[in-house]
């Protein structure tokens, strides 16, 4: 079987197999056949109702919704491209653009002597003011700058007069690996270090972050770990697996086994490079199979679940699932996901907790793929249809922020002014 490569998440080459089941493969979701709203906003010209083509959901749906300018407008994904959940995943790995970006790499070492690269856009620190908003993007796995979905995003930001930041975990986006540990799906350590680093650096700016795949579920873990203490005025996850054993029992079925092949290489890719770290390691660890693995569950098995102390690659999985961090979480939240996603199934969506969570939203498209999303006015080849929706949200935090600060500016100075007698 040929070996594909989905964006981010894969392989550098990328070929189309011979036969890619058609829609009679795709796996029946909970969003297929009906649409479900909840919204207590009655419909009005500046405040449209989202499109029945989406379903849009969330216990801060009537706070959020009126940042949005296009979710009145139907899904329209591109034709053929998108008539199937996997040629939309390989087709914008393969064909999406890849927008020039110049880079300013910082490598920060961690509290364990680990490091990540950090890639800010060079020339930001003197174009842009010390407290313009500022945006940490994760790519999904074994995914970082380079890719095509985080640098589209990158851009439509950066055009906004933002700062943007692009977060390499370790071993990613040619990043160095200093110690024997990977990044995983688990630790928070990194994301929390990198959080407070660009807080202390612009502590005049709001920060706000994305993710995306495996980097959406380690940020959702992160809002939640850090509660009200977190750094964050805002975050957006997308296409986040959420439920790590429903995404890994999907993962060995059908189709979805060429994306196993294809991150279990990209995995091997990175360890051998940086192999020599595991020479005569103690523990549990089984490097010959985590060099020589054909799946991420193998790799996960071998390595992963080791270096994080799990007992199995099972117990890994289950306690590093983001599902269950959602009630938790209280920075303001949007969730994005594809109802036909092969890789972040849609009956793992945690869609009860998001309902009963007046912090978070949840918007699910009809299609889209894995970091497909090949709709809107760009489509097939330009930016991924969740890039101006993404953009709507954050600009309306730092909006609400901004009105928010001006409100308790004014009302302490009027608790320090002392009323003028009439006489």
């Amino acid at each position: 079987m040929a070996k594909v490569s989905i964006a981010g998440l894969a392989t550098n080459r990328l070929f189309f197999p011979p036969y890619i089941p058609l829609a009679s493969s795709q796996t029946t979701n909970p969003f297929s056949t009906t649409v479900t709203r909840y919204t207590t906003m009655a419909a009005t010209p500046l405040n449209p109702q989202p499109h029945p083509s989406l379903h849009v959901s969330g216990g801060a749906l009537d706070s959020f919704l009126p940042a949005f300018k296009t979710l009145d407008h139907p899904y329209d994904s591109y034709p053929l491209v998108a008539s199937n959940r996997h040629i939309e995943t390989i087709f914008a790995s393969k064909f999406r653009s890849v927008p020039d970006v110049r880079f300013r790499r910082e490598c920060l070492r961690t509290k364990d002597n680990g490091t990540v690269a950090l890639d800010w856009v060079a020339g930001d620190d003197r174009s842009l003011s010390p407290n313009s908003p500022t945006l940490i993007l994760l790519p999904g796995l074994t995914g970082g700058s380079g890719d095509s979905y985080v640098r589209h995003m990158l851009l439509r930001a950066r055009r906004k007069g933002w700062r943007v930041v692009v977060f390499n975990s370790r071993g990613c986006g040619n990043s160095p690996v200093t110690t024997p540990q990977f990044y995983s799906a688990s630790f928070l350590g990194d994301i929390g270090q990198v959080v407070a680093h660009v807080s202390s650096r612009y502590p005049d700016a709001n920060l706000y972050a994305a993710g995306w795949s495996l980097g959406a579920n380690i940020l959702v873990r992160y809002l939640a770990q850090e509660s009200d203490s977190c750094l964050l005025s805002g975050a957006v996850s997308l296409c986040n697996p959420f439920n790590l054993v429903i995404a890994d029992e999907d993962f060995h079925k059908g189709f979805n086994i060429v994306y196993d092949r294809a991150l279990s290489a990209s995995l091997r890719r990175i360890f051998s490079r940086h192999a020599p770290l595991f020479e005569e390691i103690n523990g549990d660890y089984n490097i010959p199979a985590a060099a020589n693995c054909k799946s991420v569950r193998e790799f996960d098995e071998a390595l992963t679940r080791v270096s994080f102390g799990f007992k199995s690659v099972d117990e890994y999985y289950q306690k590093s699932s983001s599902s269950d961090s959602i009630k938790n979480v209280t920075t303001p939240l949007l969730c994005i996901q594809a109802a036909n996603d092969p890789i972040a199934p849609a009956r793992g969506i945690p869609c009860e907790d998001i309902r009963e969570n007046s912090n978070c939203m949840l918007i699910v498209t009809p299609e889209g793929g894995h970091l497909g999303w090949i709709a809107g006015n760009e489509a097939p080849f330009g930016a991924p249809w969740t890039d101006p929706v993404v953009m709507d949200f954050l600009e309306h935090l730092v909006r609400t922020k901004s009105i928010s600060v001006s409100y308790s500016s004014k009302s302490k100075e009027n608790k320090h002014t002392l009323p003028t007698s009439v006489k």
